[in-house]
């Protein structure tokens, strides 16, 4: 076989990324910053499910980055982030629409738990699958995210099925280990995908004394109304988890987003 009939890791992605630039959904800026980096390897090992192996008029992307640094498990919280990861899937699978929804989990230091698959076959985060004790790369790996969740909306798109998407990023610290992005970068992505007005890009900044996150986030253009602050407490962090849950289940029970879902949290 020829180089030439070797197509080169993330192909497909890129190629997805480039239509969706074609289209307009991805600017100028945030179409530079994934030239450079380069991402396409990354960005397909979460694209999961065919298209035509989804049978739903429409669908919706559900997509978590936990955070699998270090700081989570000297800080107590491995357990809360596992038990709040799961929760979200319980509440997903009350929906009537439960079959519309595809889940997504790559954690902070960008190891897929699994890529995109119906929610009936996501894995649950267990001692055994997540084990906290890694940096913060905390733009480097939104950067890899959000573009994964386009991608995969593009596909859609591509195939004629109406999508809309809900993603949480989780921290308990600001970014110290990106190598490659800033929060300039994040930027452009988190701005035209809300400017799609079928996206909806949230946060929770697990308390860690020192980091205000609202800053963090707001500079990563994530909407403030968007940002959640729990403290570091079990039951703090399950409550977050238990409000992104709710926003989530009525964004998946719309046949488009509701005011509701676009105005932010309902805590």
């Amino acid at each position: 076989m020829s180089n030439s009939n070797i197509k080169k890791p993330g192909a497909k992605a890129r190629a997805l990324l480039s239509n969706a630039r074609t289209q307009g959904t991805l600017s100028k800026a945030s179409m530079a910053t994934l030239d450079v980096l380069d991402l396409g390897a990354q960005i397909q090992a979460g694209l999961g499910v065919e298209v035509d192996d989804v049978p739903a008029a429409e669908v919706v992307l559900v997509s978590v980055m936990p955070d699998d640094s270090g700081s989570i498990r000297f800080a107590g919280n491995a357990d809360a982030v596992r038990q709040g990861h799961n929760l979200i899937l319980d509440a997903l699978e009350t929906c009537r629409q439960a079959a519309e929804i595809l889940v997504h989990n790559r954690y902070l230091n960008g190891d897929v738990l699994y890529p995109y698959v119906p929610l009936e076959h996501a894995t649950r985060m267990t001692k055994a699958n997540y084990d906290p004790n890694k940096g913060t790369p905390l733009y480097d790996q939104t950067v890899v995210l959000l573009a994964t969740v386009l991608a995969k909306s593009q596909e859609f798109a591509d195939n004629g099925v109406p999508v809309r998407t809900v993603t949480l990023l989780i921290s308990d610290g600001a970014d110290v280990h990106s190598t490659r992005a800033n929060a300039t970068h994040v930027r452009p992505l988190v701005e035209d995908m809300l400017r799609a007005e079928t996206h909806i890009v949230a946060a929770m900044g697990i308390d860690d004394g020192t980091t205000n996150f609202r800053q963090v986030f707001t500079d990563m253009g994530i909407q403030d109304r968007w940002v959640l602050t729990p403290g570091s407490s079990t039951s703090e962090i399950r409550k977050a988890f238990q409000v992104f849950s709710q926003s989530a289940i009525r964004v998946s029970q719309a046949a488009a987003f509701p005011h509701s879902a676009l105005g932010g949290f309902v805590n």
